[in-house]
């Protein structure tokens, strides 16, 4: 009904059968608004889960070197937050995009017109004159449909794996050489030893300090023995 009413305030002189395009943008720019915060949340958890995964094999594969792992895991959330800014960035500009114009050359484009032309009057009988008015409609061919969730659905997945191939193939090698050559000394930082190492180190100096002791205080001991003979 708000789409009839858009379509009401638009009514001028003109051809029949011509959707006015202030109304029809009008129509897209409402229906692409509803829907922009989805790719651009499901850019978020995509990226969240590929740094877990690849923090996860990184760690996996340093184990035993505290200092590498350090790096790595500094390396990855870095460099994934800017790709998954630059994502979220991606997907904004073109939802900006999707409101703008009503223009596509994707052939699939006047199939899928044609198609939906042809259920036009069953279309407009559930529509306007079913007073129930479904919430879905069921089109041949396309089965239970809700309009306006579908344009961004190849773009998306297009350029997450786009990204994604970027990241394991260039962009973590460039970012870990980077972390461990950039300034700050990254080589430095892996010879320091772990926490672990460096709260024992006080305690084994003692132990050092407590065994020389004991070996003057042996020596003492002897040379009073030997004297005493």
């Amino acid at each position: 009904m708000e789409e009839i009413m858009v379509l009401e305030e638009a009514k001028g002189i003109g051809l029949p059968n011509f959707l006015p395009r202030t109304a029809f943008l009008t129509i897209l720019q409402k229906k692409v608004k509803g829907i922009s915060s989805i790719p651009i949340s499901f850019a978020e958890k995509v990226w969240n889960y590929v740094e877990e995964v690849v923090i996860s094999v990184k760690m996996q594969h340093s184990e035993n070197y505290y200092q590498l792992q350090l790096s790595f895991r500094r390396a990855g959330h870095n460099l994934i937050a800017k790709m998954k800014e630059h994502s979220v960035n991606w997907v904004m500009e073109i939802v900006e995009m999707e409101k703008l114009t009503d223009y596509t050359c994707n052939p699939e484009y006047l199939s899928a017109w044609k198609t939906l032309m042809s259920q036009q009057d069953a279309f407009m009988k559930d529509v306007l004159i079913n007073e129930e008015r479904p919430a879905k409609i069921k089109l041949n061919s396309f089965g239970e449909i809700e309009v306006g969730k579908l344009r961004l659905v190849d773009c998306m997945a297009l350029h997450l794996l786009l990204s994604a191939g970027n990241l394991v193939n260039r962009e973590f090698e460039i970012e870990i050489v980077n972390e461990l050559m950039g300034p700050g000394g990254g080589i430095e930082r892996m010879l320091e030893e772990s926490p672990a190492v460096a709260a024992k180190r006080p305690k084994i100096n003692k132990s050092i300090q407590l065994l020389k002791k004991s070996k003057e205080v042996a020596k003492i001991m002897d040379k009073v023995g030997t004297y005493a003979d």
